[in-house]
């Protein structure tokens, strides 16, 4: 496997999750709260994005069930440069409204419920699942 990038919220949002770059682009126009030229560059931006890149739901519709694939998130892997450079638009963006974000890397992302030829959508390992040692008593 090789390695995987995320990219997220830097606080969890009022559920606990930490919503991927895409997810707090779309809340922060959901919300209204775009300039008219950053909201009309994220409808053409999410535009090229669908006709360029594929939505996981649109093949596995229930990558992201939260009973069958509990926490499931998106990850880009890291030799997808094109999704990456447009990725880095869509932080820009987040930057410029001081919406804190961070990146994660891993060869690991979970249990893959998803993947095509940029990205994986995986359930995170817990330590039930991942962690083969007890600690002592």
């Amino acid at each position: 496997m090789g390695e995987f990038i995320r990219y997220q919220s830097a606080v969890p949002n009022r559920r606990g999750r930490f919503p991927g770059v895409f997810a707090m682009a779309n809340g922060l126009g959901n919300e209204g709260l775009l300039n008219e030229a950053d909201r009309q560059w994220l409808r053409i931006a999410n535009a090229n994005a669908s006709a360029t890149h594929v939505d996981p739901t649109t093949v596995a519709a229930d990558c992201y069930n939260s009973e069958l694939n509990p926490g499931a998130r998106s990850w880009f892997k890291a030799e997808s440069t094109q999704l990456l450079n447009m990725t880095t638009t869509y932080l820009d963006l987040l930057d410029r409204y001081d919406i804190p974000w961070t990146a994660l890397r891993t060869r690991n992302p979970g249990r893959i419920v998803y993947e095509d030829e940029v990205q994986v959508v995986a359930v995170p390992h817990t330590y039930e699942t991942h962690w083969p040692f007890r600690p002592r008593r």
